[in-house]
């Protein structure tokens, strides 16, 4: 078993097109569908897996082109470590205020590290300034516990 890490940041525009955050569908739309229902369909499906949207899902990160993985570690407190580094990296440019809190920073990265130690996956994200997104996110890999069948990125 080991962890995954993933980064976003983007416009919100972007992050809230959540089509292109969930994995297409098993099923097409049945022949005589509306065109730009197939058309949307086509699009998902050729670009959930290559996209660096985060999906809706934090374990079908494990899906996404391996260059997006931005670290890999066996134990569950490194994972967290680097989660507690980004934070404090981009605190300064967080929108709220109160997100930047020093104590409530520390509080997310110790519940991360006791989630990543059950074995399930840790997805944080906040709001920057100029309406972008940051979205933070720990797998668990090998195998994932909400999507066992998903391959290991790095594999």
């Amino acid at each position: 078993m080991h962890h995954h890490a993933y980064l976003w940041t983007g416009p919100k525009a972007r992050f809230d097109d959540e089509a292109l955050r969930r994995p297409p569908h098993p099923d097409p739309p049945p022949p005589g569908s509306r065109p730009e229902l197939i058309e949307r369909y086509r699009l998902v499906a050729a670009e959930f897996r290559t996209s660096d949207l985060p999906p809706l899902e934090t374990a079908y990160w494990l899906v996404k082109p391996r260059s997006l993985v931005r670290g890999t570690w066996d134990e569950a407190k490194e994972a967290a470590a680097w989660l507690g580094e980004r934070l404090a990296e981009y605190a300064p440019r967080f929108a709220a205020e109160g997100d930047r809190d020093i104590a409530r920073l520390a509080g997310l990265v110790d519940a991360a590290a006791e989630r990543l130690r059950s074995g399930a996956d840790v997805s944080y994200g906040c709001y920057l300034e100029r309406p972008s997104y940051l979205s933070l996110a720990v797998v668990r890999c090998s195998p994932n516990r909400a999507v066992a069948e998903l391959p290991c990125p790095c594999a």
